[in-house]
């Protein structure tokens, strides 16, 4: 097949030393099944199901980089060696069906602390386990919630060596790809934003005081990694409430991204204060496209579209009209997830069977032969 009929979701991209065979990524989803920050059966049976189904890159939720950085007691971790084996095994799932293995490292800032979803979110108790959070300011997420401590400039230092090291066990636990969380109000996001961020010293003030932090993590994680392997950082390209961050200075943030490193921008918006949804705009599907393409226009940095992309032709669309180089899904993974393989059927990509493991593209190449017959 001529290259300009291959269909876009489906032409490799090649970034740094690596080549991902497409542009379909499991986009990172918290399971809030980890004990003690260590990944279980369940997040292997979880990961193995996409690692099968054609996805080129299959990225492990937020993950974090110190005990106090976890959203919950059920958040995965990596502070630890004894953290990397069970994480050990997922990558090498994603590896054996031929996917890359991605992780997304952040900290959960003012947000952590909190119960899993499903008990309320709320924040714990002391009853329950709560620990001290910690922001830039000593502002709370929103009313009833804890009062975190203002950072000073230890706790910078600190969780800048937490990065450091995550990123290297990352590296020991087979990650090919490391993700900065660095959206939907958790630490380096609320760093960014003016109304999390009230500082009067040299991290905080103008957006030079504000992005220099966000600047320094991703600094650190990019020399950390190996230079033949990329770095990617999450976005919040809006908070989408008034007085908050906008979308030209998330610009602004990318733009030196890019001059020190990073090779791709994910997209989302929004959480600075609650669930991450964009509070301006009612969420329909592609509704964060527009975020993506800007970005990539104005920063000229490659960048990941995400959020309620469910459709194959849809995120054909997104990347034929240049709006972004690489698609995330999430849910529509979890509905299905040979949903990459499925896409290359309904676009007519050439060869799709060979998307799966070797045992079923033998017996679907054979179905399809006698369906032919």
């Amino acid at each position: 097949m001529s290259e300009d009929r291959i269909p876009h979701l489906f032409r490799p991209l090649t970034q740094r030393g690596l080549t991902f065979k497409n542009r379909a990524c499991v986009s990172p989803m918290c399971q809030y099944q980890a004990v003690d920050g260590r990944m279980t059966d369940w997040h292997y049976d979880h990961h193995v199901r996409f690692a099968m189904g054609g996805v080129a890159i299959g990225m492990v939720e937020a993950t974090g980089v110190s005990a106090d950085g976890r959203i919950t007691h059920g958040c995965t971790g990596l502070w630890t060696d004894e953290q990397i084996a069970p994480m050990a095994r997922v990558t090498a799932a994603y590896e054996r069906y031929g996917a890359v293995p991605a992780i997304q490292l952040g900290h959960a800032g003012r947000k952590a602390s909190t119960e899993r979803p499903w008990d309320g979110a709320q924040p714990l108790t002391a009853a329950a386990g709560a620990w001290p959070t910690i922001a830039p300011s000593a502002i709370p997420v929103r009313d009833g919630w804890h009062t975190p401590k203002a950072m000073n400039e230890a706790d910078i230092e600190r969780v800048k060596s937490d990065f450091r090291a995550a990123a290297g066990r990352a590296l020991a636990a087979g990650f090919q790809v490391v993700e900065i969380h660095g959206a939907h109000g958790y630490l380096l996001h609320s760093f960014l934003s003016p109304l999390s961020n009230r500082r009067n010293d040299g991290y905080g003030g103008d957006l030079e005081g504000r992005m220099r932090f966000p600047l320094e993590v991703a600094s650190i994680v990019r020399e950390a990694w190996p230079a033949h392997l990329p770095v990617w950082y999450r976005v919040s390209a809006q908070d989408g409430v008034e007085g908050g961050l906008e979308l030209s200075e998330v610009i602004e943030l990318c733009r030196r991204l890019k001059a020190i490193g990073i090779d791709l921008v994910d997209c989302s918006s929004g959480g600075i204060s609650g669930s991450p949804s964009l509070a301006t705009v009612h969420p329909g599907p592609g509704f964060q496209v527009p975020f993506a393409e800007a970005i990539r226009r104005e920063a000229e940095i490659a960048t990941m579209a995400v959020g309620f992309i469910t459709d194959a032709h849809q995120a054909e669309a997104i990347l034929a009209e240049g709006k972004a180089d690489m698609i995330a899904i999430a849910r529509e993974h979890l509905a299905d997830p040979a949903w990459t393989y499925h896409a290359a059927l309904t676009l007519g990509a050439e060869n799709p069977h060979a998307l799966l493991p070797h045992l079923y593209h033998w017996y679907l190449e054979r179905r399809a032969a006698l369906t032919k017959g």
